[in-house]
C-alpha cells in the first residue's frame, strides 16, 4: 500500500492511452501528462472557456469550419497538457491538430484520462 505524503506532487505522469481506431483494432500512445491539482485544473479549464472564440451573432453555420475550430482548440488544449508522447513525429501543435483531424477518438481518450486524473485522482482502465 502507498504512503501518502501531502505536499509532495509529481511533476507529471505517465499513461498508455488506449482508443478504438476505425479499423476495429486498438490504438495507443504512451503520453506523460503534466499534473495539476484539483483546483489547478479548474483554473486551467476556466482559463480555456474564458479565452473561447464566439461566433458572431448572424454568422453562417460552417461545419466544416467547426470541425477546423475543433481540431485546433483540441490541439491548443493538448499542447498545454502533455510533456512527450512516443509517437515519430514531433509533439506539435501542427501535429496535434492532424491527430485530433485524423484520429479524433485518441484525442478524445487523451482528455479524458487527463481529466479523470486531475478531477478524481486516478487514471482508469
Amino acid at each position: 500500500m502507498a504512503k501518502i505524503k501531502l505536499g509532495s506532487r509529481p511533476k507529471s505522469f505517465s499513461k498508455v492511452v488506449k482508443f478504438p481506431m476505425l479499423d476495429g483494432s486498438t490504438g495507443a500512445i504512451n503520453v506523460t501528462f503534466k499534473y495539476r491539482t484539483r483546483t489547478e485544473f479548474g483554473e486551467f479549464i476556466d482559463a480555456l472557456l474564458a479565452g473561447a472564440e464566439k461566433s458572431p451573432e448572424g454568422a453562417e453555420f460552417s461545419m466544416e469550419e467547426l470541425m477546423h475550430k475543433a481540431a485546433g482548440s483540441n490541439a491548443d488544449y493538448l499542447l498545454q497538457v502533455i510533456e512527450a508522447w512516443d509517437l515519430d513525429e514531433d509533439l506539435n501543435r501542427a501535429n496535434l491538430q492532424q491527430l485530433s483531424d485524423e484520429v479524433p477518438a485518441a484525442v478524445v481518450a487523451i482528455m479524458d484520462i487527463y481529466r479523470s486524473a486531475c478531477t478524481e485522482g486516478r487514471l482508469g482502465n
